[in-house]
Parts: structure tokens; C-alpha cells; sequence
């Protein structure tokens, strides 16, 4: 893969980890609950460490680097997306966001699906592997409070 295709592969993803931190962060502003704030504050940060970590990568113009994956519980697979509201309960708040890091990863997926190149192949897949990661700790964290009484 030539270095302008890496940059156009990359800015798609750094654009996506904006998208991603501008959602978080305004739940966090809009909504009335004290938790679902400093949880979605928290989200959005999280987001911002993942733009800039792609933000380096492309600087630097690493294109072989990985992520490791973590284990799918597919327990995003088994929930319907809330709708976004602003009394929305803690479960339902983390469940949008699990959904929402679930077609993230999906969506690195298809394009690894689709690539044409080793290269291109071996870069979607590492940045689906990162979105796994993300969408991992959503379903545990839903996991501990949607499921409350387990524990």
C-alpha cells in the first residue's frame, strides 16, 4: 500500500474516533444524570487517547502495527440499540455505547472484507481488533450493571 493510501486509511479512522469522542461528549453535556455524565465524560476521553494514538501512527507512518484482540462475548449482538434520551438509565446509556463500538468494528470488518491488498487487509483488521477491544469493555461494563444482582 503507498503512503497516500495509508493516510487516506487512517484519516478515515482518526475521523471515526472524532465522530466517536463528539457523540460521547455530548451526552455527557446533555444529559441529567450525575453518573451517566463522569461515564460518558469518561467514554469521551477514551476516544480522544484512540484518535491520537492513529494520529501518531500516521506521523510516523507505521503501517505495520497491531493491536491485540480481546474476547468477543457477542453481547452487543444480543441487544437492540436504545434510543438516546436524557433520562436514560445507566444500562440502556452503556448499551448504546456498546452498539455503537460494535458497528464500529463491523464496519473495519467489511472494509478488511473488501480490501485488495495484503497490507490494506492486515490494517482493517488490526483496526477492527482495536474496536473489539473497546466494544469488550462496553459489554463488561454493561455486563456489571445491567446484571447488577449477579454480582
Amino acid at each position: 500500500m503507498d503512503a497516500k493510501e495509508f493516510e487516506r486509511i487512517m484519516d478515515f479512522a482518526i475521523a471515526a474516533e472524532i465522530e466517536a469522542y463528539e457523540f460521547y461528549n455530548e451526552v455527557a453535556q446533555s444529559t441529567a444524570d450525575k453518573s451517566l455524565k463522569v461515564l460518558f465524560t469518561e467514554f469521551a476521553e477514551e476516544e480522544k487517547g484512540h484518535r491520537l494514538t492513529l494520529e501518531s501512527l500516521k506521523n510516523k507512518q507505521i503501517q505495520n502495527f497491531s493491536f491485540a484482540g480481546a474476547t468477543d462475548y457477542k453481547i452487543a449482538e444480543t441487544v437492540d440499540a436504545p434510543r438516546l434520551s436524557l433520562s436514560m438509565k445507566p444500562a440502556d446509556a452503556i448499551a448504546l455505547a456498546m452498539k455503537k463500538e460494535q458497528e464500529a468494528m463491523e464496519m473495519y470488518e467489511g472494509l478488511a472484507k473488501a480490501a485488495t491488498e495484503e497490507e490494506e487487509l492486515h490494517l482493517f483488521m488490526n483496526l477492527a481488533k482495536m474496536e473489539q477491544g473497546h466494544k469488550a469493555k462496553m459489554e463488561n461494563l454493561y455486563n456489571q450493571v445491567a446484571f447488577a444482582e449477579v454480582w
